[in-house]
């Protein structure tokens, strides 16, 4: 059985608000746009989630919430403050406890921790995950508790200002 993991960087947050606190920080009116962008293409291209969990942060829950809007995404979305400011371990503890059904997860989040998880899950490498970027992990995997370090392909890493022109500029 194959398990997909989408991460998702949350988009360009705005440093010149007066927010409280770094958990605080919402988007900028550029993440804003890219949150949208990312969330039809995910709907276009048919890699829907079965569950989203994320990050409690401000930028984070509104990048999934402005995404599942535009994608029409019709699943669970858990808000859980288990992957603000987590450790890749951290992270790979939240997957485990996904259930066996779910097929596709997608966690939103935060850098440095999905550039360094993208690596150690895939085997190794240098990988940067830009703000608003999507990457796909495939594992074979009966269930989210086998989801180990080297155990993941990666499918694919997508960045919205790959869709920001041409068949997606209704978004603006």
């Amino acid at each position: 059985m194959e398990k997909r993991l989408i991460l998702f960087r949350h988009g360009k947050s705005d440093w010149e608000t007066n927010a409280a606190t770094d958990h605080a920080r919402p988007l900028a009116k550029r993440g804003i746009k890219a949150a949208r962008t990312m969330g039809t293409v995910l709907a276009t291209a048919g890699q829907l989630p079965q569950q989203v969990v994320t990050s409690s942060a401000v930028r984070a829950r509104t990048t999934v919430e402005l995404a599942a809007i535009a994608g029409q995404w019709q699943c669970p979305v858990r808000v859980t403050d288990d992957l603000y400011e987590a450790s890749c371990e951290q992270v790979l503890d939240v997957i485990h406890q996904i259930p066996e059904a779910i097929g596709t997860l997608l966690l939103a989040g935060h850098e440095p921790t999905w550039s360094q998880l993208t690596a150690r899950l895939v085997g190794g490498g240098l990988v940067r995950v830009p703000t608003a970027a999507m990457v796909r992990i495939d594992f074979e995997a009966g269930g989210w508790s086998q989801v180990t370090w080297g155990s993941g392909q990666l499918i694919w890493l997508l960045q919205p200002k790959f869709f920001t022109k041409g068949q997606f500029d209704f978004l603006t």
